[in-house]
């Protein structure tokens, strides 16, 4: 992978307050985050009876081992992108670890370029958000997400990660002038098992619109 100076980034401050992320651009301009609408505007239904399933303090623990694991998944898979030294000798980093070098061995492999890792994305006056590669993925300007999960997820289940990637993208474009044409999901769970789910095109565009309407919904409700 090559990297590609084809966009120059922005660097912005991250703020997380009582569970709401913000971004401070450069300009001043604080805008809430792409995972906190998502997160404000959600159908809770499942996610509820879930933790009355398994109990609160339960579900708390699965949810930060996972954050935990997900984000040191995260940090060896930025080192590899940039060229940089990592390292997590923990049990909990060496699995992660395992992981990354799943997503990197399956799912990297079709990135022909790249322009930026853990960049800041923003939407003038709406939001703003932290994406994990821009790419040139088989020929196609490609927002990616790596994510973790503790089993396979199917389609139907991840709503919220094409609707994270689309906004992503709908930003791309409107501030840098491209043409994000591809949105994809690589997944790996702790066993091993590497998955992956693309939108593109008209599939991504109507991933954008559903985006609008959370958006909507969340300035509808006074968030801020």
């Amino acid at each position: 992978m090559k990297k590609s100076d084809k966009y120059n980034y922005l660097t912005a401050s991250r703020h997380t307050d009582h569970g709401s992320r913000t971004y401070t651009l450069p300009s001043g301009e604080q805008l809430p985050s792409v995972t906190t609408i998502l997160s404000r505007t959600k159908d809770r239904k499942k996610l509820d009876e879930w933790i009355a399933k398994v109990g609160y303090d339960e579900s708390e623990r699965i949810k930060n081992y996972s954050s935990r694991r997900g984000t040191a998944m995260h940090k060896f898979i930025e080192a590899y992108v940039l060229q940089k030294g990592y390292e997590d000798l923990t049990d909990l980093g060496q699995t992660a670890k395992k992981m990354a070098s799943k997503v990197i061995e399956k799912g990297l492999i079709p990135v022909n370029e790249w322009y930026g890792s853990e960049v800041t994305l923003y939407y003038p006056g709406l939001y703003a958000g932290s994406t994990d590669l821009v790419c040139n993925y088989d020929n196609l300007e490609t927002i990616v997400d790596f994510k973790q999960a503790n089993r396979p997820k199917r389609k139907e289940w991840i709503d919220d990660y094409f609707l994270q990637v689309a906004a992503y993208a709908m930003a791309h474009d409107h501030v840098y002038g491209s043409n994000i044409r591809q949105g994809i999901i690589m997944i790996c769970t702790p066993d091993l098992y590497y998955h992956e789910f693309k939108i593109k095109d008209e599939e991504l565009r109507q991933w954008k619109h559903r985006f609008l309407v959370r958006l909507n919904m969340f300035y509808d409700m006074g968030q801020q």
